[in-house]
């Protein structure tokens, strides 16, 4: 038998190409290494070719694509005979949405808010603009609406099988509203001619008793449905009656039938570069085709959790790693309840389950104590252990050399701050706009607060989320603990600080507002489960505002040594002494002993061999700025100009020079280095957002870094540096 906590953890990620029967396989090996326990990937059913197991489209059933439950049950018993653990990195707070393979948002998009999976998902109906009823924006388009409804991209089709109606656009499907079925099977009737055949006038007569009502019920529909598909020759009459709807070039009618239909739906189609603005669903970051969870609905609990409660109860599971808590709504609530859940699935055993989370911590920020929880994945400690091998007397030189290079600010404040502010302006814009809208609904709610405008409450808000340090508080329904309480009053000071205007209490009544002190006994009534829900809200928000500015947007505008840009990382911190990493480690052993110990993850941007590389300039700051001048006379010539425009800029290619020394082969180079080193450029300048971005690429900068990294690597343009990296 395992032991309870794990000695040491090997980390497999499963696909298609590598699943459960693999990594039966190998067991043997890990058990000669040492390891205690398999640390495996998400393992339920994902969308189809995931490489990662993230993109989870249901809790409820094991990844076929990894070999199934036959295929599962073989490594379980490869791994109960050389008694090593299963620990499962677990995904609660989103799915994978858009596409044809989620249950529960295909049910959501054909029955809207009366579906009964429509709670666990984070979607505010209403606001969606110029629409009459409610509707949840799927930005799935790679055009506007009307070029791709006039190009004849949507297309309306019936699944003779299942007897339902759909859109589809390419692989997307979007279910036709029930409510709609009747009046599309008496269009689709007339059209093909059939409405004296017998088949039509089956059709025809069901059309009537379903369309009839106003909102279908759910129970009627698989009966409708098996009715549909059971009548003889009814397919044929369908696909042919559709050609009413079959948008296209020269089709006006059928493109307009086809687009009123689709504004009767549950669902509003859009560009993809609409989400940054209007989407209303809780994303993951600001990544479209993950939806949030709302796991802190019973009902979404259960459910996800059933299949690990099963392999509990079974004894085939003995930890969990939580992926992205930051995520959830009320995570001491989710970790109470998760801990309830696996009492019950262990009964009489008393042997503990072990759980770590994925959790990244400010500079001096604990780790609240959650029910159940051992620790974290080990993002801090991978972070100390890099500190404590940094020489302290190099990095100011090194810094000095980046400021001039650069002509960046000395601190990483005003890079993040501004970084925060271009992340709200557009990867963002469209989840704070929902909380600034509620905000404003609280404050009309009471003539003590209604002439505070939607315009300064935002402004309000945006200053509070650009000075707030860390990822987020942990607010409960209650309230918040003294530590997030004093946490949201010295943000809200150095936000009121930086006001530009007359405070007239605003900072008051937004303080208020976040700390729940707002609806407390004798304070004039405002709705209680709109403030909740602000403030709980909010805080499942400013995580992914730091971690888009941080890690995806500073990192790669701040360089002074990329060994500390990593996750969960400070780019501006200072060496860490011996005596501090003792004081360190003794605290973490005091506090959190289980935790895991890391010094790389599969979330990591370096492995330990390139950040030790990296961590080796701070020891021979003169030589490597010495060379870098060099550098840079050597690959001026490489360099593409274009009026203003610089490729690589300065900066960059200072970073470009560190990238290099980390990533350097050993052994001899082909060109496979040459182009993962412009894939890397490539994505390091887009998430700088700097000379170009993900949303609007400057392709005449991109060319030019490619371009450069092509020439200083090109042993016929660049001998002397490539000696020069090589030595």
């Amino acid at each position: 038998m395992p032991p309870a906590v794990p000695i040491a953890t090997y980390r497999l990620q499963l696909t298609a190409s590598f699943g459960f029967d693999a990594a039966a396989s190998i067991i043997p090996y890990l058990r000669a290494l040492g390891i205690s326990h398999l640390y495996a990937s998400p393992f339920m059913k994902a969308r189809k070719g995931s490489s990662h197991g993230y993109d989870i489209v249901d809790h409820t059933k094991l990844n076929p694509e990894l070999g199934g439950e036959d295929s599962f049950e073989r490594l379980v018993r490869t791994l109960k005979a050389h008694d090593i653990g299963l620990i499962l990195d677990f995904v609660p707070n989103h799915v994978g949405v858009h596409f044809a393979d989620n249950p529960w948002w295909l049910d959501v998009l054909e029955w809207g808010p009366g579906s009964p999976h429509a709670t666990s998902f984070d979607i505010d109906w209403d606001i969606l603009p110029y629409r009459a009823r409610p509707g949840v924006l799927m930005p799935i388009l790679g055009s506007s609406y009307g070029q791709a409804l006039e190009k004849g991209e949507i297309e309306l089709r019936y699944d003779a099988a299942e007897g339902s109606l759909s859109a589809w656009y390419f692989e997307h499907r979007l279910p036709i509203a029930p409510e709609r079925y009747g009046e599309i099977l008496r269009h689709a009737v007339t059209q093909a001619g059939s409405e004296n055949s017998t088949a039509g006038k089956r059709i025809l007569e069901l059309a009537s008793r379903y369309g009839g009502l106003r909102h279908p019920n759910r129970k009627e529909a698989p009966g409708f449905k098996a009715e549909l598909t059971s009548i003889a020759e009814s397919a044929e009459i369908i696909a042919q009656g559709l050609e009413a709807y079959r948008a296209g070039p020269d089709r006006p009618a059928q493109t307009l039938a086809l687009h009123h239909l689709l504004e009767r739906q549950h669902y509003r189609l859009g560009h993809w570069r609409l989400a940054s603005s209007d989407i209303n669903y809780r994303r993951f970051f600001d990544i479209n085709t993950l939806a949030g969870l709302r796991v802190e609905d019973p009902g979404t609990f259960e459910a996800i959790h059933r299949l690990v409660q099963e392999l509990i109860e079974e004894g085939k599971l003995q930890g969990l790693r939580l992926d992205h808590i930051d995520g959830l709504r009320d995570p001491a609530q989710y970790f109470q309840r998760l801990q309830r859940l696996v009492a019950r699935a262990k009964g009489r055993e008393v042997r503990p389950f072990y759980m770590v989370i994925e959790k990244i911590l400010g500079a001096d920020e604990r780790l609240p104590a959650f029910s159940g929880v051992h620790g974290t994945t080990g993002y801090e400690w991978l972070n100390a252990i890099t500190q404590v091998l940094i020489e302290g007397k190099g990095l100011e030189p090194l810094e000095a050399v980046w400021r001039q290079l650069s002509n960046s600010p000395p601190s990483l404040e005003p890079v993040l701050k501004e970084a925060k502010r271009r992340v709200l302006q557009t990867l963002l814009t469209s989840e704070f706009t929902v909380l600034s809208r509620l905000l404003a609904r609280i404050a009309g709610g009471h003539y003590s607060t209604r002439d505070y405008s939607a315009d300064s409450l935002r402004q309000a808000l945006e200053l509070y989320i650009l000075h707030f340090p860390v990822y987020r508080t942990y607010l409960t329904s209650s309230g918040p603990s003294e530590h997030d309480r004093a946490l949201i009053s010295d943000t809200i000071e150095k936000a009121r600080a930086d006001w530009f205007a007359a405070d007239e209490g605003i900072f008051d009544f937004l303080r208020d507002a976040l700390t729940m002190d707002l609806i407390g006994p004798g304070r004039a009534p405002h709705s209680a489960p709109r403030v909740r829900r602000f403030a709980l809200k909010l805080q499942q928000f400013t995580g992914p505002v730091m971690a888009k500015s941080l890690e995806d947007t500073a990192f790669y505008r701040y360089h002074r040594l990329l060994a500390l840009n990593e996750v969960g990382g400070d780019p501006s911190a200072k060496a860490l002494s011996i005596e501090a990493f003792h004081r360190t480690m003794m605290t973490r052993a005091r506090e959190w002993p289980h935790g895991m110990t890391a010094t790389s993850t599969h979330d990591t941007k370096r492995g330990e061999d390139a950040r030790a590389r990296l961590i080796a300039l701070a020891e021979i700051p003169g030589e490597w700025t010495s060379a870098v001048a060099r550098w840079k006379i050597l690959n001026a010539p490489h360099l593409v100009t274009e009026g203003a425009m610089r490729a690589p800029s300065a900066s960059f290619e200072y970073m470009l020079y560190q990238a290099l020394i980390g990533a350097w082969p050993l052994r001899q180079r082909d060109h496979s280095f040459v182009e993962r080193m412009q894939a890397y450029a490539l994505k390091a300048a887009r998430e700088g957002k700097q000379e170009t971005s993900w949303l609007n690429p400057n392709e005449p900068y991109e060319s030019g870094v490619r371009s450069f990294i092509e020439r200083i690597l090109d042993p016929a343009a660049s001998a002397e540096f490539l000696d020069a990296l090589d030595t």
